[in-house]
């Protein structure tokens, strides 16, 4: 089993005025908006970036991270865990499902359904 690489990801107090430079600074273009909590860019080439708006970033928490993606999620948790991964938390909304987790050096990514 491997992963994939759906995103990448940087907290932001605006996700929409970042979003829109980094498509500006790149050629991308701005794929969702989802009224300014989560903005998508499409970069040319495939590689999506994403801005998430956090009203408070958290001291000691990665601004940018790696969005992964695995067809089957629990299954993947389950192998990252096994060899030094720890999870943070679990979110989903509609079908979106996805899990937070550190590496072993304490560096935030997240796994979703895909």
């Amino acid at each position: 089993m491997t992963l994939t690489l759906g995103m990448i990801t940087t907290d932001t107090s605006d996700a929409a005025a970042l979003g829109a430079w980094w498509a500006e600074q790149t050629g991308g273009t701005v794929v969702e908006t989802n009224d300014g909590w989560f903005v998508t860019v499409q970069l040319p080439g495939g590689t999506m970036l994403a801005f998430q708006r956090v009203d408070d970033p958290t001291p000691g928490k990665n601004r940018l991270h790696l969005d992964l993606g695995a067809p089957d999620l629990d299954a993947e948790v389950q192998r990252l865990t096994a060899v030094g991964a720890q999870v943070v938390a679990e979110r989903s909304m509609g079908g979106f499902r996805g899990v937070t987790l550190t590496d072993p050096d304490g560096n935030e990514f997240c796994v979703a359904n895909h």
